[in-house]
């Protein structure tokens, strides 16, 4: 299994909302770096929903439930997207001042490139945000 961290405003596509939901295409992304991501997303793999904007919060777990395929919202070019569930929220968002002062999550992309809205998260840093999170899988 990997890991993987989605972006989204809270004003654009909340947490909240996505829980309501209960899946959704993650339609829209068009960055190469982050399309090669969505392409190499696998059904169960695990992803941290971010609220980007104003409030910076990795707020919950959410996993890939379909594959890769032709984004419907494109109107040209090989954009892709992937259909995402949500699993639970985290017991106690982690912010981004928090991730930048955690010495295991130093070299996290969140950290380094925080404008890439689909980014791959490492086992160890899953775990660690998981820890920061008091939350379970």
């Amino acid at each position: 299994m990997n890991h993987w961290l989605v972006k989204s405003e809270p004003e654009t596509y909340s947490w909240q909302t996505f829980v309501k939901d209960g899946k959704t295409a993650w339609t829209g992304v068009r960055n190469y770096q982050a399309r090669i991501h969505l392409r190499a997303m696998k059904p169960g793999d695990a992803v941290l929903f971010y609220h980007s904007g104003e409030t910076k919060d990795i707020v919950g777990l959410a996993k890939v439930v379909k594959a890769a395929y032709a984004d419907p919202t494109a109107k040209e070019g090989d954009w892709v997207c992937v259909d995402l569930a949500p699993v639970k929220p985290l017991a106690k968002p982690v912010n981004l001042p928090t991730v930048k002062a955690d010495k295991a999550l130093k070299d996290m992309v969140l950290v380094n490139n925080s404008r890439l809205s689909v980014q791959p998260v490492t086992p160890a840093q899953f775990e660690r945000v998981m820890q920061l999170a008091e939350t379970k899988m």
